[in-house]
């Protein structure tokens, strides 16, 4: 169900970072609004600021389900040829890590943040498709030959910029929960139990790679 990392945990609350990570459709933006909220920390979203970004350019990114679209995709071959679109978001989550007390949903931070618990959602390529497809009325063959375009371009995007392989490379993350045998509620329990006993309070550290 988890794996942990070891963190400390002697950690004032106001310096707190999480940083939530996993594939489309793996639930994290789900998960990690909703533990802002739980926490009374700020929630901010790399995936959010990039379509802000899009809309400036033209792209009509109100559609639900608008990044596994035509129109979303055609966005992210732009972001190819234009490093400084992710730069610009990454600088600006930076900027925002730094207030402390913030929940980030982001696919690059666990890795350019130096601080912060970092936790990565797991889940099969099956599920995560047939959650998009159901979430946005999709149908699922047209659904998993966008994200593994979407994957592959984004994987190609940060390979180039930063130099680490997203979805494969799991070396700055704390905590792994497999989402794909836990329902929205149960990675929510398990994530507050998490930050309840290993960040918020005095207890001891935690072994590398301890199963719960």
């Amino acid at each position: 169900m988890m794996n942990l990392k070891e963190y400390p945990s002697k950690i004032l609350k106001r310096n707190i970072v999480l940083c939530i990570c996993g594939m489309a459709g793996s639930g994290k933006s789900t998960l990690a609004r909703k533990i802002a909220e739980h926490y009374g920390f700020k929630y901010y979203s790399g995936g959010d600021a990039l379509k802000a970004l899009a809309a400036e350019m033209g792209y009509k990114t109100y559609d639900q389900g608008w990044w596994e679209s035509e129109e979303g995709i055609k966005f992210l071959r732009e972001r190819m040829n234009t490093p400084d679109l992710d730069r610009k978001v990454d600088e600006k989550l930076m900027e925002w890590a730094k207030e402390g007390e913030v929940v980030l949903d982001s696919w690059t931070m666990p890795w350019l943040l130096k601080d912060g618990f970092k936790v990565w959602l797991e889940a099969s390529e099956e599920a995560r498709a047939k959650r998009i497809a159901e979430r946005d009325n999709l149908r699922l063959e047209e659904t998993i030959r966008f994200i593994r375009e979407k994957e592959s371009r984004t994987r190609a995007i940060f390979k180039k910029l930063y130099g680490f392989s997203l979805g494969e490379d799991f070396e700055p993350f704390h905590a792994i929960i497999d989402v794909e045998i836990l329902d929205k509620e149960e990675a929510f329990h398990v994530l507050c139990m998490v930050i309840d006993n290993l960040i918020l309070k005095d207890s001891k550290r935690c072994s590398i790679y301890t199963s719960l």
